[in-house]
């Protein structure tokens, strides 16, 4: 895997960790509940999920590849449709981040884990995405290194962002501004996931 093909991947696991969602509710409900160990133990948690999706998925896919290439393709398409609608929805969106800031009850250390771990591991919106992003990889990610790459990648990528939200919703000023751009921050990524969906047409 080439530093070129890596830093693709990197920013469209970025842009995965970024979406509102579930996952982005889920860590600020904990950070702005139980504290900030409640949320850096549900963003950890999440990402471990992340990661046993990821390494699942690329396993899944390097069969399917090798046995049927004719799926593999279909799969990669219906990837890319999947990568469109959330294109869409993005740009329709009205302050879709700042919507999913939301906070709840005290809760253990070990509660903020497993749910974080739960909406992860649960969630087959997840699935599609990795599906929809890891055919882009999968051809050209088959030695180890590539292979490891393509698993930590978005573990990380994850748990640090989360790790990043989760020190930020300790800061009130900061959290004004997310809401102030968080139709800027949906439209730029439905703008990049439709971009993206184009691009796995146009290379499967």
């Amino acid at each position: 895997m080439t530093l070129t093909i890596w830093i693709s991947l990197f920013f469209v696991c970025l842009l995965g960790a970024m979406s509102p969602g579930p996952s982005l509710a889920m860590v600020a409900k904990h950070s702005l509940a139980g504290g900030r160990a409640n949320g850096l133990a549900a963003a950890w948690a999440h990402a471990i999920g992340i990661g046993i999706y990821a390494f699942i998925t690329l396993i899944g896919l390097a069969v399917v590849l090798q046995q049927s290439p004719l799926l593999f393709k279909t799969i990669s398409y219906a990837g890319a449709a999947y990568l469109a609608y959330l294109g869409y929805n993005a740009l329709r969106s009205k302050g879709g981040v700042a919507a999913k800031l939301e906070s709840g009850e005290q809760t253990s250390l070990w509660q903020s884990a497993r749910e974080g771990f739960l909406i992860s591991i649960l969630s087959p919106k997840i699935s599609l995405f990795f599906i929809a992003l890891f055919s882009q990889f999968i051809a050209v990610g088959s030695d180890p290194l590539s292979k490891m790459l393509i698993v930590t990648t978005p573990l990380l990528v994850d748990g640090l962002w989360y790790t990043l939200v989760t020190f930020l919703l300790s800061t009130p000023r900061f959290i004004d501004k997310i809401r102030t751009k968080a139709q800027l921050i949906d439209r730029l990524s439905g703008i990049i996931l439709i971009l993206l969906a184009a691009r796995v047409v146009l290379t499967v």
